[in-house]
């Protein structure tokens, strides 16, 4: 069984004060915190080690047998003792002369937010009447409550759901229904994090979490590019060479775009804040960008026709 260095892992001297590990604990919670670091399993398994190492030395008992522990260990190993050979019974069985008590599984919630996973078998052994020592059975071992598999989930929406935001039911084989909440401006590849709603724990530990992986389907007139919104606006050729007012439709509702005349295909007008709204802040909005494209009648009478060429010989 590998020895944790616990000092060394917030970073901290062996004589350090409460109120330094305190500081160097919360600073490197933050650091490393699940959220802070979504999909990175190293971040989460640092901010576990982290919070085991937190346990031991905010506590008086836990860190008097640990300091005790580890003096012994050091000498072991100093003498030319192998680790794999260190009689980790006595300290299970005798409690390495520090007093202790196993963590309950209600402690263990709320320590670790319901669900980072268990303490390392370093931990249970001096701490937790000795489950992961040497004397501990497999099936010891595999009667340990564990917090239910976390899972994951695909969820199509549209790009109005996408932007507006709203709620989703979803349903499960067994009949259980949970309602997820979509916030404005969700991109396809964004996670939604319900806690406990995902595989069922065993002896009474939190679920895991279910995590729903977004995905907004394409819209027939918008395009998205972050949060803005792409969209080909077709113009008449009469409006094109004259000028004058087209409706553009938008999210929300149709607005009034001014074409100037002459306007040719290709030509692109920002429309300020009529995109997405920012997923961190719903009050910011991106652009719209309307592309025209002049489109010409399919069909034109013999007047018309002779009134075009009309104006090409007066052009001449």
């Amino acid at each position: 069984m590998e020895y944790k260095d616990y000092y060394k892992t917030l970073g901290v001297e062996k004589k350090a004060s409460e109120s330094e590990i305190k500081s160097a604990y919360r600073k490197l919670a933050r650091k490393y915190h699940p959220d802070v670091n979504p999909n990175d399993p190293s971040a989460e398994e640092r901010f576990k080690e982290i919070n085991e190492a937190y346990q031991v030395l905010s506590d008086k008992e836990k860190r008097t047998k640990y300091d005790q522990f580890g003096s012994q260990w050091q000498q072991y190993r100093n003498t030319g003792g192998r680790p794999e050979d260190f009689n980790w019974g006595d300290w299970t069985q005798q409690g390495g002369g520090g007093g202790f008590r196993t963590v309950s599984q209600e402690e263990f919630s709320q320590m670790f937010g319901g669900g980072l996973g268990g303490f390392s078998d370093f931990f249970e052994t001096l701490f937790g009447g000795g489950l992961g020592g040497r004397g501990a059975s497999r099936t010891q071992q595999q009667m340990r409550p564990r917090r239910g598999s976390d899972a994951e989930h695909n969820l199509d929406i549209s790009l109005e759901e996408a932007f507006k935001g709203g709620t989703r039911v979803l349903q499960f084989e067994d009949g259980r229904r949970i309602e997820a909440r979509i916030p404005p401006g969700v991109k396809s590849g964004s996670k939604i994090r319900l806690s406990g709603q995902a595989g069922k724990s065993t002896q009474g530990v939190q679920a895991g979490d279910l995590y729903l992986k977004m995905r907004v389907l394409p819209h027939p007139t918008f395009t998205r590019d972050g949060d803005d919104l792409r969209m080909k606006l077709p113009v008449d050729m009469y409006t094109a060479i004259l000028g004058g007012e087209v409706n553009v439709p938008t999210l929300e509702k149709p607005i009034s775009l001014n074409i100037p005349e002459g306007t040719d295909t290709g030509k692109v007008f920002r429309l300020k804040n009529l995109g997405m709204p920012s997923l961190k802040d719903p009050k910011k909005r991106g652009n719209l960008y309307v592309t025209v494209e002049v489109h010409i009648p399919g069909h034109f009478t013999q007047a018309e026709k002779d009134k075009l060429r009309e104006i090409m010989h007066m052009r001449r």
